[in-house]
This record gives C-alpha cells, structure tokens and sequence, in this order.
C-alpha cells in the first residue's frame, strides 16, 4: 500500500513530456528520451523511487525492462520487446531508446504532448477509410476476421506497411512508398480512436531504419 500510494503521488506531480525533437523526414514532433525523463524523474526520486531500465533476453525475445523500485522495497515492472528492422549497433541502439522511452511513459502514465495550444483543439474524427488506397485496405482485411475492430484494422495497416517497407532496395523507391502511402500513414496518426497505440511511431521507425540502412549501403 505504501508503494501504490506514493506511486499515486508522483503521478500526480508528473510534468509533461514536451514533443521537443523533430522528425526531419515527415515534419512531425516527438517527445524524446530526455523529455521523458525530464517529465517523470524528480517526481520519481521525490517520491522513494528508484527508476531500472535493464535489457533482457526471455524465452519470447529481447526487450527492455522498466523497473520501479521503491523504498519499501516493493517493485513495479514492465516489459517492452525490441523490434530490429536493421541487425546492427545502431538498430539496436534505436530499438533500445524507443523501448525506454514507451516503457517509461507507459510506467509514468503519462503521453508525449505538444508545446502549443493545438492540444486543446478537438481533434477532426474521421472514418479510418478516408482517403485511402480502398483496393490495397480491402486486401488487409480479408486476411482479418469478419466484423474486426477499426483498431484491429489499423494494427493490420500498420504491420502491412512496415512489411512494406522492408522490401524496398532503393532509396528512392522508399521514399515513393511513403508518398504512395501517405493517406494510410496520415490515418494511423490522427485517428482518435488509435492515440495510445503508437502504431504511427512504429510505421515511421521502420521506414526510417530502412532509409538509414539503404543510405548507409549506398555509401558504403
């Protein structure tokens, strides 16, 4: 009991995680690792917190562990698995920030938000179709149960676009890819219904390991 309260506590005193790094390739902002930290830690360590975040490997595969341990010796914990699109350090130094960074925020109960007042304009509910490529989404969903969700939809999308992506050789045929796509893309960030799944975030570091991978390969 102890430790639930003072976990209540610091989440009460949470800052926010300011979307303070941009994302050059789609002119998109995102709340880093630092600004995570920076919204939760004081809050924490104010509250008998120590905050873990080891890597491991179990019998499902390597994740990220967000470990709160606190002064009465209770813990709290969760597991982010690691996801490579590119099998190399840098891969998987960019697998491991994102794991922290979703770990952490999913212990914090807290999400990345905008340092402007667009957070307080309502945002346009749209059909998840709208705009999209209705011949390649009718594929997707004949591969799902009949009657599936619209987040069991959109979680197919997003699965069906960093498959996608992976298949490009080029870079130019990447970027082609994205533009082609962009309507489906656009969809997974704004629909309202999908705003704690992360599925655009995993669809933009899929692409963008694969760009790294191919630039670096031209390079090379």
């Amino acid at each position: 009991m102890t430790a639930i309260k003072a976990l209540i506590k610091a989440q009460s005193e949470m800052g926010k995680a300011v979307k303070n790094s941009s994302n050059p390739h789609f002119k998109s902002k995102y709340a880093d690792l630092s600004s995570v930290v920076d919204a939760t830690i004081d809050a924490f360590t104010n509250n008998g917190f120590a905050v873990l975040q080891p890597c491991n490997t179990d019998e499902l595969g390597n994740f990220v562990e967000t470990v709160l341990l606190h002064e009465s010796g209770d813990t709290f914990n969760s597991k982010v698995y690691l996801s490579l699109s590119k099998q190399d350090m840098q891969g998987l130094g960019s697998a491991i920030t994102y794991a922290r960074r979703y770990g952490l925020l999913g212990m914090a109960g807290i999400a990345p938000e905008d340092d402007d007042g667009n957070a307080s304009i309502p945002a346009k509910k749209n059909s998840f179709k709208e705009g999209m490529d209705l011949a390649w989404l009718d594929a997707i969903k004949d591969s799902l149960p009949n009657n599936s969700s619209p987040s069991t939809l959109a979680t197919a999308v997003a699965k069906q676009l960093c498959v996608d992506f992976s298949n490009y050789k080029t870079v130019k045929g990447l970027e082609g890819a994205w533009s082609k796509r962009k309507a489906e893309i656009e969809r997974l960030k704004h629909h309202s219904d999908l705003e704690d799944q992360n599925l655009y975030d995993t669809v933009v570091d899929a692409f963008e390991n694969k760009h790294n991978e191919l630039t670096e390969r031209k390079v090379a």
